[in-house]
């Protein structure tokens, strides 16, 4: 692990010591201590207590999104506060500096029918060589478990053949983010192409001893650069691409595989009012299928379907502001 270099070094390695000793995680914490030791040891050279002031000039100088320059001073402060607790400072630099204003996310959201357009767009783009048809079938599928199960694109390159659980119709997704285990169910089309993929696979690999589920022609499992390239140019194809937009601190989002995730969501609570059932009481489930660690980051989707018109893009852009 490369050390610590300003003149708070000592300090830094002592407080990752006593915070390990505690049982934190701490990967995501060193990096951002290690962000502010990289600006100490460029902008203070010389050992000296420091002041709000330089705390208060050191976010106006980060050059990082603001969540990210919020997340380094939270860490800040947290290593600030251990050191007025072991004597070394009366107060906390850090307390009173203020968090800059998140830039509000707007995710591209897909109809239900672009996806089946963009679903459409990908199987046309096969190619018919034994090497290359295996791989695009492969991720044709994976691109149809994002969509149809709200799987995140990293989740199906890693499914094993024995996540896989035809006689119940399952799937075992394990240890993804915020380190999640989640067993959850499939549509029947979907287990239908999963089957029909396990098929071709059977048939064009002789050799077919690969524990993934989904793989290529060598027998090793797809690559998340080879799914988002085919992603790419079926968006182009049915001609949904488009930039990211900036306005002030509103970034509305291009297309990308997660907002297949964003749209399944969105999809299923649609699904749940038009049936007149509550989708507020349906979030708990769908945030345990999903698998988020707690189901206020799904409450989300429920004012994006609010916002599905444009026309109320703005409201669901300042709710989601007072959130911050």
């Amino acid at each position: 692990m490369k050390p610590f270099e300003s003149f708070m070094a000592p300090r830094l390695d002592e407080f990752l010591v006593y915070r390990k000793g505690l049982g934190y995680k701490m990967r995501g914490f060193t990096s951002q201590l290690r962000a502010f030791d990289r600006y100490l040891k460029k902008n203070q050279s010389k050992e000296k207590l420091l002041e709000p002031s330089f705390f208060l000039e050191m976010r106006a100088n980060l050059n990082m999104q603001p969540s990210s320059v919020n997340a380094l001073l939270s860490a800040v402060r947290v290593f600030f506060e251990y050191m007025v607790r072991q004597g070394y400072y009366q107060q906390n630099p850090v307390g009173n500096i203020g968090q800059l204003k998140k830039n509000v996310i707007v995710p591209f959201i897909f109809t239900p029918e672009q996806t089946n357009q963009l679903l459409a767009s990908v199987c046309k783009r096969f190619h018919h060589t034994k090497k290359l048809f295996l791989r695009n079938l492969a991720i044709y599928t994976a691109i149809l478990l994002m969509a149809r199960c709200g799987l995140r694109i990293s989740e199906p390159l890693r499914l094993k053949q024995h996540h896989y659980r035809r006689d119940d119709g399952t799937l075992y997704v394990e240890k993804t983010k915020f380190n999640k285990d989640r067993l959850i169910p499939v549509p029947a089309a979907v287990m239908a192409q999963i089957d029909n993929y396990l098929s071709v696979r059977k048939i064009l690999m002789r050799d077919n001893q690969s524990p993934y589920l989904l793989v290529r022609a060598n027998q090793q499992p797809l690559t998340d650069s080879q799914v988002r390239r085919l992603f790419i140019k079926a968006v182009k194809d049915i001609e949904l691409d488009q930039p990211r937009r900036v306005t002030g601190n509103v970034n509305l989002l291009q297309p990308t595989p997660h907002s297949l995730r964003h749209s399944f969501a969105v999809a299923a609570l649609l699904r749940i009012k038009q049936r007149g059932d509550s989708a507020q009481n349906a979030l708990p489930v769908l945030a345990a299928y999903m698998g988020h660690c707690e189901y206020k980051y799904t409450s989300v989707y429920l004012r994006v379907t609010d916002a599905l018109s444009r026309k109320q893009l703005v409201d669901f852009i300042l709710w989601q502001e007072t959130k911050e």
